[in-house]
């Protein structure tokens, strides 16, 4: 019965993520306002950060919710700028001989080395709540901002500005 009771009071808990609603608004409105030459580093956890502010949202169910939210939009921003500086750098690689024709499988190499890195950075990261439950958030809130990093510059590289 005491279990019973424990899961059901897990289950109802203090904030729902349903509750919750995330808008990537404040990211994307900061991106923008930071034109081509200001620090969009800065605009990384902007939306999440707003979506842990309603009530619940600073719960660790929250936190990971908004912290998901987020990552999951960065993470579609990197995929398109990975996509398209790819196609780019396979255009630039056409034609020149295979000494030369580096750029697309220096990119994959580049990206696949990256991701292993993110992984174990955030799994360091994770490791320093000792199993606690801040470990979850931590992880997340770690992805979101090596994945945003990652985003910004490679879709610095494909407009020119990297």
């Amino acid at each position: 019965m005491k279990r019973c009771v424990l899961f059901l009071f897990l289950l109802a808990g203090p904030v729902n993520a349903q509750d919750l609603s995330f808008r990537v608004d404040p990211t994307e409105t900061c991106l923008w306002d930071s034109g081509e030459g200001g620090d969009k580093r800065a605009c990384i956890g902007q939306a999440a950060a707003q979506c842990m502010d309603q009530p619940g949202g600073s719960s660790t169910v929250g936190m990971g919710f908004c912290l998901d939210r987020e990552l999951s939009w960065w993470d579609s921003m990197l995929n398109d700028a990975y996509g398209q500086l790819m196609q780019a750098m396979r255009a630039a690689d056409d034609g020149l001989p295979p000494e030369l024709a580096i750029q697309a499988s220096s990119l994959r190499d580049m990206q696949r080395a990256w991701i292993a890195y993110r992984d174990a950075r955030c799994s360091h990261e994770a490791s320093l709540w000792q199993g606690g439950t801040g470990s979850g958030p931590a992880y997340l809130n770690c992805l979101l901002h090596e994945t945003a990093e990652q985003a910004l510059y490679l879709g610095a590289l494909y407009s020119g500005e990297g």
